[in-house]
């Protein structure tokens, strides 16, 4: 088991070091430090509280979705990164190219995964010509992560189950 481990880590170093590391120009650094903002905190709480309030009915039923996915997605990250304390991955493989001060949480999950996956998924389910757009934008914000050097990818793919999973519990429960 711990050779399975141990190749499944190095993959996904080699993966991590590849986008943090070869893939780098400033351009693409510009870009990719300004959409990871989609996933913090900031952006997906005041872009679903505004869409709360803008959006008319029938589409305010998915603004609501999308807050209680927000909501909900916010515990399962809190208590995986105290249960699993992962140290980032600029902790572990000096040669991460770091763009902004290294952070103080753990690496496990990507909290900004699990929001913008969270906040978009209802959109992505109800309105299929969003559907492409938003889960391009999602799927940049996780990448992004890592071309930052914050998030190994299992942090990202992980992040994004949760937000996944929160809003298919939402909207379930809400319609």
């Amino acid at each position: 088991m711990s050779k399975v481990v141990g190749w499944l880590h190095e993959q996904e170093c080699s993966v991590f070091r590849f986008l943090n590391l070869k893939c780098h120009s400033p351009s693409l650094t510009n870009f990719m430090g300004t959409i990871t903002h989609l996933g913090g905190a900031r952006a997906t709480i005041i872009s679903t509280l505004l869409l709360l309030i803008f959006l008319p009915y029938p589409f305010k039923t998915l603004a609501i979705q999308s807050a209680v996915a927000l909501s909900l997605s916010h515990l399962p990250v809190h208590f995986i990164k105290k249960l699993y304390p992962r140290n980032r991955p600029y902790l572990a493989i000096p040669e991460t190219k770091m763009l902004v001060y290294p952070l103080k949480d753990h690496s496990f999950p990507s909290g900004h995964t699990t929001a913008i996956f969270s906040v978009v998924v209802p959109y992505l389910l109800f309105v299929h010509p969003l559907a492409v757009p938003l889960l391009a934008v999602a799927s940049i914000v996780a990448i992004s992560r890592i071309y930052l050097g914050h998030h190994y990818p299992s942090d990202v793919l992980v992040g994004a189950l949760l937000g996944l999973g929160s809003a298919f519990v939402s909207a379930m429960c809400i319609t």
